[in-house]
């Protein structure tokens, strides 16, 4: 398996793969969330829209309604505006080593979780969903509870929980069953095992001076 080279990738995806992860790790995913996510936000914003059109339109000139239907109107343009501009530069990533969210149009934020914390991972599909295409992802970590812990609306359900469980579960990627610590680096060899005598037995010691000779 191999995962999506930044060049592949939509413009504002490559960006964040290319500005966030470190010398040596790679993207396995890197999608944002399903369009799914602007359900709620559209069916908040049509009926405020259609208020402010119709105190717009009502009276043209009574000053006091029209100016209200501008601030609807404006309001909810910049509300919907807003979450499209969120759902559109918010990014879920998995790396070789890392679960990373970036999000915000403004002031961008980066969530991370590294794949060595992970115990278990936990893939939901409402009725919906199933239809849609999206689901829940739900990461189960070790120590203290996480931001990452759940992440809604994430599109391509078979192949996205293929693609974590191998990184979970497999060394074939090279990723959190392949060793390494939370930032991705290789783990330090071993200390060398005791050194062997000429007879077998152990030769890293000295006979302490002073102690009389084993009797036979």
């Amino acid at each position: 398996m191999s995962g999506p080279e930044p060049n592949g990738l939509p413009t504002r995806a490559r960006k964040d793969v290319e500005k966030y992860l470190l010398p040596g790790e790679r993207a396995v995913v890197a999608t944002r969330r399903h369009w799914a996510v602007l359900i709620e936000p559209t069916l908040q914003f049509l009926p405020a829209f259609l208020i402010g059109g119709w105190l717009l339109l009502l009276d043209p000139d009574n000053r006091v309604s029209s100016l209200a239907g501008v601030i609807v109107l404006v309001g909810a343009l910049a509300y919907y505006g807003l979450r499209v501009g969120e759902w559109w530069m918010r990014h879920f990533i998995v790396s070789t080593r890392r679960v990373l969210l970036t999000s915000g149009v403004i002031v961008r934020t980066v969530t991370l979780l590294p794949l060595r914390r992970i115990t278990d991972l936990t893939w939901k599909e409402t009725l919906l969903g199933q239809v849609l295409g999206y689901g829940t992802f739900r990461f189960e970590s070790a120590g203290q509870q996480q931001a990452l812990s759940e992440i809604t609306f994430l599109p391509g359900a078979d192949v996205l929980y293929r693609d974590v469980s191998g990184l979970l579960f497999s060394s074939d990627w090279g990723g959190a069953a392949s060793g390494g610590d939370d930032e991705g680096n290789i783990d330090p060899p071993p200390p060398p095992g005791p050194r062997t005598g000429p007879s077998g037995g152990r030769g890293d010691t000295e006979p302490i001076a002073g102690l009389p000779p084993q009797q036979t």
